[in-house]
C-alpha cells in the first residue's frame, strides 16, 4: 500500500490518532475523490462510499502508509464488513476501503460535522476498546463482540456527561489513578481485564502496586411499575446465572423490569422500553429513585432505577421477554403488603428491588394521594 484515501469517520483527526496511533500530518492533506459519494449507512451511524459518476466526494489522502499504519487500519476496517480496494486519484493508484456489496443499504448524505458533534463523542471510547483489542482478538471476530463494545463506550460516555456530585466524599479523579498495563482476560458477552494501578491514597502519597480484575459491561435501566390506584407491583421472575454459579439451589429470582441502556437512548426510554418487552406494560410516569454501582469492587455496571406509575389489573401477570435475548420471564402482581412480607421473608434477595420496595414504602402515600 503507498497511499489510502480516507473518506469518513477517519478524516477525524481525533479519531484517526487513536487507530494510527498518531497524526502523520507532514503525509496527509485533503483531496476528493472524482465518481464516487459518501452516504450514511441507512439505521446505522458510519459512512459508505459509492461510485457514482458526476459525484466527487471530500477526503483524506495519506501517503507512504507504514506496514505499521496499514496493519492498524486494516484491524479497524476489515473486521466490519470493509475490503480494501484500488482507485485511481489524483492519476495514482490509491487504495479504499470499500463496504461489502449489498450488506448495507445507502441513506441520505454523510456529514462528518454532523458525526463529530453526535457520535464521535461516544464512539472515541468504542474505538479505543476496538485498537487496544488489536493483537488479542483476530479482526475477522470483532463484529461478534461489536454490539457489546459500543454498550461499554456509551456507559463511559454516560459516566463522563453525567457524574454524582463530590460533597463528603474525596474529589479524586482519573488523573489520580496511574496505570501500570493490563491484559484482556476474557471477551464473549461480558469483558473481564486484569488491571495493574496505583493511586492517590488520603494521605496525599501513591499506594503500592495493585493487581485487579474488573467485570466490563454497560448501564442498566431497572424499573419497579406500581398501581397508586390498586396498591400493587408487578415484578418479575426469571433463571440467573449469578445465583446458580453459586450453587443456590433456587436459582430463579425476583426482581425489579430490567435492561441495558441501549446506544443514544435515555435511561428513562430504557425503562419505559424494558417494561414493554418484558412485561408488556405501558408506563404513566416515571419516578426516579436513584443511580448507584451495585458491585464497585469489581463490575462497572451502573444502574439507573426508577419506580413507574401504571395500571396493572390481574391480567398484568403473564409471560414476556425477547426470544431473540433468550429471555424467558414470568410477571407477578402482588399487594404491595405481599411483597413486603416477601422482603421479611427473604425471598426477595436481590438487591435492587429490595432498595426500590423500601424506597416505595417511604413515597407510596405521596404516590397514592397524587
Amino acid at each position: 500500500m503507498t497511499q489510502v484515501f480516507l473518506y469518513g469517520t477517519l478524516r477525524h483527526k481525533g479519531l484517526l490518532e487513536i487507530v494510527l496511533g498518531h497524526v502523520p500530518d507532514d503525509r496527509l492533506r485533503a483531496c476528493e475523490l472524482e465518481g464516487y459519494r459518501v452516504a450514511r449507512a441507512a439505521g446505522h451511524d458510519f459512512p459508505l462510499i459509492l461510485a457514482q459518476e458526476g459525484q466527487r466526494c471530500e477526503g483524506l489522502l495519506l501517503c507512504d502508509v507504514t506496514p505499521q499504519e496499514q496493519a492498524r487500519l486494516d484491524y479497524y476496517e476489515l473486521g466490519f464488513g470493509y475490503r480494501l480496494l484500488p482507485v485511481v486519484c489524483e492519476g495514482q493508484q490509491t487504495w479504499v476501503y470499500f463496504p461489502e456489496p449489498d450488506l448495507w443499504r445507502a441513506g441520505e448524505p454523510w456529514s462528518l460535522e454532523r458525526w463529530s458533534e453526535t457520535d464521535w463523542p461516544v464512539t472515541q471510547h468504542s474505538a479505543r476498546e476496538i485498537m487496544g483489542l488489536m493483537g488479542q482478538v483476530p479482526p475477522d471476530e470483532l463484529g461478534r463482540y461489536f454490539e457489546r463494545i459500543r454498550a461499554r463506550a456509551y456507559s463511559r460516555f454516560l459516566a463522563e456527561t453525567e457524574p454524582c456530585p463530590a460533597t463528603v466524599r474525596a474529589a479524586h479523579g482519573q488523573s489520580d489513578v496511574t496505570p501500570l498495563g493490563g491484559q484482556l482476560s476474557h471477551i464473549g458477552y461480558f469483558r473481564t481485564d486484569t488491571l495493574r494501578l496505583r493511586h492517590l491514597r488520603y494521605d496525599g502519597t501513591q499506594s503500592a502496586e495493585m493487581v485487579r480484575e474488573v467485570f466490563m459491561t454497560g448501564d442498566a435501566a431497572l424499573v419497579l411499575p406500581y398501581d397508586p390506584v390498586r396498591d400493587r407491583v408487578l415484578i418479575v421472575e426469571q433463571f440467573r446465572m449469578g445465583p446458580w454459579g453459586r450453587g443456590d439451589p433456587l436459582p430463579w429470582t425476583l426482581e425489579p423490569v430490567a435492561g441495558r441502556v441501549d446506544l443514544g437512548e435515555t435511561p428513562e426510554a430504557a425503562a419505559r422500553r424494558e417494561c414493554v418487552e418484558e412485561a408488556g406494560l405501558l408506563l404513566d410516569r416515571l419516578e426516579p429513585v436513584a443511580g448507584y454501582y451495585p458491585s464497585p469492587g469489581e463490575v462497572s455496571t451502573y444502574f439507573h432505577t426508577f419506580i413507574g406509575l401504571c395500571d396493572l389489573p390481574d391480567s398484568a401477570s403473564g409471560m414476556g421477554g425477547l426470544e431473540s435475548e433468550a429471555e424467558d420471564i414470568k410477571s407477578h402482581v402482588l399487594s404491595f403488603e405481599a411483597a413486603e412480607a416477601l422482603m421479611k421473608s427473604g425471598e426477595i434477595n436481590i438487591g435492587p428491588l429490595l432498595h426500590l420496595l423500601l424506597w416505595l414504602k417511604i413515597e407510596r402515600e405521596r404516590l397514592r394521594q397524587g
